[in-house]
């Protein structure tokens, strides 16, 4: 959002609060969604009073703090007051049947009480993660840390492209510059949050490099699966690909604000990125509606909020899921196909209530 409205020159509380619009009424069944599409209508039955109060905390935070704060905070604030909810919820309420998915045995828990101070420490890391995102995406922060950055303009590429309208107002030549920002990147915070819950946990340096190295095992073809999606997207910008699928869109008039979101959702599901389809997308939104007479900032944050949905079929995403839970490579396609659908609709969901704040 923060990208999206300095391309776009719109205020940024602004296309905030329309993004808010957008996701908030999506975030409210989103958790029963959830549960129905992995244990169907018994499981749901079963836990509906814990999804509609993570569904209704979640969404009613999210709105407001997409509507007076900005959207730097939005989605970690309205998780947080999730979890605390439900929590709350689990103090008066439990559900009264077991439910087991098909497969498994019936499961078991022993209560163990830990005491305050040992949760803590087991939240730490989550904790810690949190705290340095937090620092390092502030702006005044990253102000500071991108002093050291350095921008390196790609040797044959940079200024050879000439961007013309309608993608952009006038043309431009086509900027090729690779930020090395490797104080200020959001996986600086990550290493040292990391860092410093091995400190807190009292991990021995020999142990955390232990855990390291199977890491970089166990995510090294995932990285290389990114690095060339990644090159896949650049080829596809600079070569016009990307923005001739846009300009496709954006020629269905009418049903314009309804194919927005999934003009995002096309934009995540070839970079991988969110931030990135703001990029690639966001000025021909703005362009595309102003011809249309329709309001440029819904059309923006449709592409925002739509480009959420192509994250769960992203194929960076998908290969990074695939090694977290130790599924097979092979078995890529199959998540694939089974999350396609559900991405799919609820994209759609997106376009229904874009065209509704479009003409209503």
């Amino acid at each position: 959002v923060v990208t999206l409205a300095i391309l776009t020159g719109m205020p940024e509380i602004h296309l905030s609060r329309w993004v808010g619009n957008l996701c908030a009424p999506v975030s409210l069944f989103i958790p029963a969604y959830l549960i129905l599409v992995m244990g169907g209508w018994r499981a749901l039955k079963g836990v509906l009073p814990a999804a509609a109060v993570c569904g209704i905390s979640f969404a009613s935070i999210q709105f407001l703090i997409s509507h007076t704060v900005g959207p730097q905070l939005v989605d970690i604030i309205a998780s947080i007051a999730s979890l605390l909810c439900l929590v709350l919820l689990l103090k008066v309420w439990q559900p009264r049947d077991s439910f087991t998915m098909a497969g498994e045995g019936e499961a078991t828990m022993e209560i163990e009480k830990h005491g305050f101070s040992r949760t803590l420490l087991a939240w730490s890391p989550y904790l810690f993660l949190v705290l340095f995102v937090l620092v390092w995406g502030y702006p005044q922060t990253a102000a500071i840390l991108n002093k050291v950055s350095f921008p390196i303009q790609w040797p044959g590429l940079h200024d050879q492209i000439l961007r013309m309208p309608p993608l952009v107002a006038k043309p431009e030549v086509y900027k090729a510059v690779f930020n090395f920002n490797w104080l200020s990147a959001a996986g600086t915070a990550c290493a040292l949050s990391s860092f410093t819950a091995a400190l807190m946990l009292r991990l021995s340096v020999r142990g955390y490099l232990r855990i390291l190295g199977a890491v970089a095992v166990q995510l090294a073809f995932p990285i290389f699966t990114i690095a060339c999606v990644l090159g896949l997207a650049f080829l596809m910008n600079y070569c016009g690909a990307t923005v001739t699928l846009g300009l496709a869109f954006a020629a269905t008039g009418i049903m314009f604000p309804f194919f927005s979101p999934l003009l995002g959702w096309l934009g995540v599901f070839l970079t991988g990125s969110d931030t990135s389809s703001n990029t690639l997308f966001g000025n021909l939104q703005v362009v595309a509606a102003t011809r249309l007479g329709l309001e440029p900032a819904i059309m923006a944050a449709a592409n925002s909020a739509g480009g959420v949905m192509g994250k769960m079929i992203s194929l960076q995403n998908l290969a990074v899921a695939v090694a977290a839970t130790g599924m097979a490579r092979s078995e890529e396609g199959r998540l694939f196909r089974f999350t396609f659908r559900h991405s799919l609709f609820l994209a759609s969901v997106f376009g229904v209530l874009a065209s509704l704040y479009a003409y209503l």
